[in-house]
């Protein structure tokens, strides 16, 4: 789960490529038939039949999609409404490295997402190209296969608002000093929820956690795979999840990093309230390394020293954006990273550090927009309409405002850095426009292999208790616990303990006997020759 954006200035559009004959409003019921059942299951047998006989015409990727050979690119046609397996149609791009082993070392292809919702795995092939070291092993046993999930990039991508007024700067600060300042963020809301419909409702009424499943399914059939081998990563373990759920019977080996919570009653409103509890601890967590530290950054040689740093900084952009453009939404944004990745604890620092020393650019070009960079814009606006729209469409949210301005108002008080900033970014799921479904219940049925589970301790964007919610869930899954890291997507670190594991069950098929728990990977370290 991945948040990025908070809406202030105004919501932001890209025009939805859909494909070609895709006019028709949805039919009649789509909102009892998302997440769907015995019609959508018909349907799915229908594409995915379809999809294996055609398969997938590889060719060198566009220019403009930044991936190089040996990496290949295509498409995979799925329904749009699978209940109407004939009806309107789109297209999932789908890219791929081959492995680097033998034949006989071989094991077919492992799909990958990266999370989101609204984020891309294209790029996950390039794992394989570029020869990243904690991916050797398994390069040699699969072809790595990225893909952009329904609505996403070079999927029919979904918009709701202009690219550059989307990332135009300052936006109001989101936590609000009176009623008028919470009146102008709903209506801010309510105007994004209605720009996603007038520019994407088409398809808003199918952009399904399920349904995004569903076409997983065809890929794979596509792919000439009797069963898929799957990698998740944030909101990519949901997905990982409804897909264990609804498909058993087509999993070989499924792993997933940093996981969301399953439970029907958290996706997605409880979620949001979690998540920011979460990421008020581990934004201290990177508050005390900063201190451990203030030989180096000269932001106070504690917690509490620098967190009085933070709001001192957060004050002054409020009352003057730093460089015009630079105010507390912007600033959110930016140090969030910190609280997300340990691999931002150096950089994020650093940039801080060189601000209070008087160099305030490297802060006004990290955290302000970069109106020049369109294509980048435009990608950032998606992003946001897709995750906006999919969690929207997963379940129901609450129209009432009291309830909003009660729950926020009160877990604003235990964690205040990113509470307000979260809420506006979901407030226009309680004006939506479109249907919103019943999650899936996500349990082990018939033919579910066993499953391994990887998340750290204090992770802040997928709390540890979604972890332990799935290993329930999932019987006979392994959970691997990195005790005392919060870095979110554990198996992008160096960490032999979590990386020798991962290797043996994606490669050898094994898991260890009962659950694990895993020292944390090296905590960063500060050059010493950062700002003085």
């Amino acid at each position: 789960m991945r948040h990025t954006s908070i809406l202030g200035a105004a919501g932001t559009l890209v025009t939805g490529a859909l494909v070609a004959g895709f006019l028709t409003a949805p039919a009649a019921g789509a909102s009892e038939r998302v997440p769907g059942g015995a019609a959508e299951a018909r349907g799915v047998k229908t594409a995915a039949d379809r999809a294996a006989k055609t398969g997938v015409k590889w060719q060198d990727c566009p220019a403009s999609w930044g991936l190089d050979k040996p990496i290949e690119c295509g498409y995979v046609t799925v329904p749009v409404d699978y209940a109407r397996p004939d009806g309107p149609t789109i297209k999932i791009a789908v890219d791929r490295a081959r492995s680097t082993g033998t034949a006989s070392e071989r094991q077919g292809a492992l799909l990958y997402n990266p999370g989101g919702p609204g984020g891309s795995g294209m790029r996950f092939p390039r794992r394989i190209t570029t020869k990243a070291p904690l991916w050797a092993k398994t390069a040699k046993a699969y072809d790595f296969v990225g893909f952009d999930p329904r609505g996403v990039g070079h999927s029919a991508p979904i918009s709701c608002i202009d690219p550059q007024e989307f990332v135009a700067a300052p936006k109001a600060d989101p936590v609000p000093g009176s009623e008028a300042d919470k009146r102008a963020q709903r209506k801010l809301a309510r105007e994004y929820a209605d720009g996603c419909a007038e520019r994407s409702g088409k398809l808003l009424p199918y952009l399904t956690t399920a349904n995004t499943a569903r076409d997983i399914d065809v890929v794979r059939a596509a792919l000439g795979e009797k069963k898929l081998n799957y990698l998740g990563v944030s909101y990519g373990t949901y997905l990982g999840a409804v897909y264990g759920t609804l498909f058993p019977d087509h999993v070989r080996r499924l792993v997933v990093d940093s996981v969301v919570n399953p439970d029907r009653d958290n996706i997605w409103y409880q979620a949001n309230l979690d998540q920011d509890v979460a990421f008020e601890s581990r934004f201290k967590d990177w508050e005390a390394w900063v201190a451990k530290h203030d030989d180096v950054f000269h932001l106070g040689a504690t917690q509490a020293e620098v967190q009085k740093g933070w709001e001192k900084l957060r004050a002054t952009a409020k009352e003057k954006p730093i460089g015009g453009v630079v105010g507390p939404a912007e600033l959110i944004t930016f140090f969030q990273d910190a609280a997300y990745y340990d691999s931002s604890w150096v950089p994020v620092a650093e940039v801080w550090s060189k601000y209070v020393a008087g160099d305030e650019k490297p802060l006004v070009q990290g955290a302000g927009p970069d109106l020049s960079d369109t294509a980048g814009n435009v990608a950032k606006e998606n992003s946001n309409a897709v995750y906006t729209a999919v969690e929207c469409a997963d379940a129901k949210w609450p129209t009432s405002w009291k309830k909003w301005d009660r729950d926020n108002t009160r877990v604003h008080q235990q964690a205040p850095f990113m509470t307000w900033s979260n809420a506006w970014m979901n407030l226009p799921c309680a004006t939506w426009r479109a249907p919103q479904g019943t999650p899936v219940e996500v349990t082990t049925h018939k033919g579910l292999p066993q499953t391994l589970i990887i998340q750290s301790e204090r992770d802040a964007a997928t709390p540890y208790e979604g972890a332990v919610e799935l290993h329930k869930r999932f019987k006979g899954s392994r959970l691997i616990t990195e005790k005392g890291a919060g870095s979110h997507g554990v198996t992008g670190e160096a960490n032999p303990c979590v990386n020798a594991r991962l290797d043996a069950y994606l490669v050898d098929g094994k898991l260890d006997a009962q659950d694990v728990t895993c020292a944390p990977h090296a905590t960063p370290e500060p050059p010493k020759a950062a700002t003085k």
